[in-house]
């Protein structure tokens, strides 16, 4: 049986945690969507163990977490440590949220390749980023 090669970018968009509100992260899915690219997106209250088993079932180029609740140096980690442990640190992680400019670093440092805090970004230059920085499938 033949293999169906992908030709458009596979973005999971997630929001781990407590966090209740999801507004910014469906606006970014809808972008990305709109600019030709598969999303998935995962729904509230996810664990990082349930969003890198997600990106790994829907071979997944890149996964944007949005957290507004305090925790994204605890989740984008455990995010990143578990794509590592699965064998998928090829995967772009990219993220946004109420995140303050001194754990921007960070969590670079850690894996995640950029950050879009309230305000920084038009979601044209997300799509944009996603679509300089993610490599596209062959196809």
């Amino acid at each position: 049986m033949a293999t169906e090669l992908r030709s458009r970018i596979r973005v999971v968009v997630a929001k781990p945690g407590l966090d209740g509100h999801d507004r910014g992260a469906k606006v970014v899915a809808r972008a990305l969507r709109d600019a030709g690219m598969e999303v998935i997106y995962t729904g509230l209250h996810q664990t990082p163990e349930q969003i890198v088993e997600t990106v790994i079932q829907e071979d997944a180029d890149a996964v944007g977490l949005s957290v507004l609740s305090g925790a994204h140096m605890t989740l984008f980690t455990r995010v990143t440590e578990l794509l590592k442990e699965r064998g998928a640190d090829d995967v772009v992680v990219f993220g946004g949220g109420i995140i303050p400019d001194a754990d921007i670093a960070e969590l670079q440092r850690l894996g995640v390749a950029k950050v879009f805090t309230p305000g920084a970004a038009t979601m044209t230059e997300i799509v944009d980023w996603v679509r300089a920085n993610v490599a596209s499938p062959v196809g």
